[in-house]
């Protein structure tokens, strides 16, 4: 035990370090793809500099499919697999501590959450023989035999009650979920969860979900790592050897978020020191041939930081925030294009009243020459950044895994960015931006 220790002391220090410099000297990342007979589709990229693999282990079952009623549904069940697991055959139970202590032995860890769209797992471990084969055993007990205490779930859900009370005390969540609510209406997207749906949520429930979800036939699994193609496809196997297998039935559909149809503008009385400032719209999806564009041209609008046009004309020039921004959040709806800032009370119109004109001027005129170069130059610089671990490129593998785009995609990720024009970003803004139709939150306004 205490070699294991020792070599676990070394995978946190290799996980903390994020090394995975060799990859970045090969010509391209060649992920290899494959579908086992029991449906689960296998994507690796094999990095044997370090001995150590990242899985992860993905299900369309994020928090776009909780029932309204009980919102933050996935969510708590993927968080309490980690409160023991059943005895089964010769394996004895194991309760949170017991689960803890076997992953801090073998240096490995393994966890779940829920994201909009994804129910998703993370698994990582060095890839000794020793060492390796237990970490996956002790991921597939927990995967597929989580025990759901109810005695923990009636512990941590007053806890739970409680954060939510102290977030609706705070202007920025009161504001966020206003701006949801506008943008995304009825769809599932603007569902949160509340003390209301929390109260809902039972053991049974999530035993129901984990039974209906975590099933291989519904999994993207992704794998970076020192391990080849036999070892993965095996390692898979083994993940799914204690999930109960059912009929693999189709998923069901879920409705794309609808087009805003008017403008809306909400005001919201809060005695603050900051007024909070959203103004946005749906936007689109992650796989939308305007991907590029869209990413780059917000980059030069707001998501830039310090060198956006936002940034320049609100900060810079009128000082009338320390910060503004723009984002998209594409999935697998046409997820929320957003501008935000906080400014003084007494500013806020006049705040608002500027990131329209900015707004409004970028979709009808685009960037210019130079705030395109510079953009490019900024994002294709960074790109290295995006996969220089082995945590960081599994999370790049699963993206294109999730979304169904190409293999080469990290590939050529850096030619289809540098061929962009002005005129692309023009037009990709104007097909997917209607500033007369968007909806406006303002609160702590004078």
């Amino acid at each position: 035990m205490i070699a294991i220790n020792l070599r676990a002391v070394c995978a946190m220090w290799m996980g903390a370090t994020g090394l995975f410099l060799p990859l970045l000297s090969m010509a391209g990342i060649p992920i290899a793809h494959w579908t086992q007979a029991s449906g689960a589709q296998v994507y690796l990229v094999q990095s044997p500099a370090i001995p150590m693999v990242d899985v992860q282990i993905e299900f369309d079952a994020g928090s776009r499919r909780d029932p309204a009623s009980q919102s933050g549904l996935a969510s708590v069940m993927a968080g309490s697999m980690s409160n023991g697991v059943r005895a089964h055959g010769a394996d004895p139970a194991l309760d949170e501590n017991g689960l803890s202590e076997a992953w801090a032995d073998l240096g490995a860890s393994f966890g779940g959450a829920a994201s909009a769209d994804r129910l998703s797992f993370s698994l990582r471990s060095l890839t000794y023989p020793d060492l390796l084969p237990k970490a996956v055993a002790l991921a597939a007990r927990q995967l597929g035999e989580p025990s759901y205490p109810e005695a923990l779930w009636l512990r941590d859900r007053p806890k739970m009650l409680a954060a939510l009370k102290q977030a609706d005390t705070r202007p920025a969540t009161l504001a966020g979920r206003a701006f949801s609510q506008a943008v995304y209406g009825s769809h599932p997207y603007g569902q949160e969860m509340t003390e209301a749906t929390l109260m809902r949520i039972s053991v049974q429930d999530m035993r129901a979900l984990h039974a209906h979800a975590v099933q291989p036939c519904h999994a993207k699994v992704s794998i970076v790592g020192a391990v080849d193609k036999a070892q993965a496809d095996a390692l898979v196997k083994q993940l799914f050897s204690r999930v109960t297998v059912a009929a693999c039935a189709p998923l069901a559909a879920v409705p794309e978020v609808q087009a805003l149809q008017a403008a809306s503008e909400k005001r919201i009385a809060f005695a603050s020191a900051q007024a909070q400032v959203l103004i946005g719209q749906p936007g689109f999806k992650r796989n939308d041939p305007d991907f590029f564009a869209l990413t780059v041209g917000n980059h030069i609008l707001g998501g830039g930081g310090f060198s956006s046009r936002l940034t320049e004309e609100v900060r810079e020039k009128r000082g009338l925030s320390y910060s503004v921004y723009s984002s998209f959040s594409p999935g697998l709806h046409a997820g929320a294009f957003g501008i935000g800032l906080q400014t003084r009370p007494d500013q806020a119109q006049q705040a608002l009243d500027l990131v329209r004109t900015v707004l409004a001027r970028f979709v009808k005129e685009g960037p210019t020459e130079k705030e395109l170069q510079a953009a490019k130059d900024n994002l294709i610089g960074g790109f290295p950044l995006l996969m220089d671990s082995n945590r960081k490129l599994v999370g790049s593998v699963a993206n294109i895994a999730w979304n169904g785009l190409p293999l080469n995609y990290l590939d050529t990720w850096t030619q289809r960015v540098q061929a962009l024009t002005v005129a692309d970003v023009q037009a990709a803004f104007a097909r997917k931006l209607q500033p007369d139709t968007m909806a406006t939150v303002v609160l702590g306004a004078d």
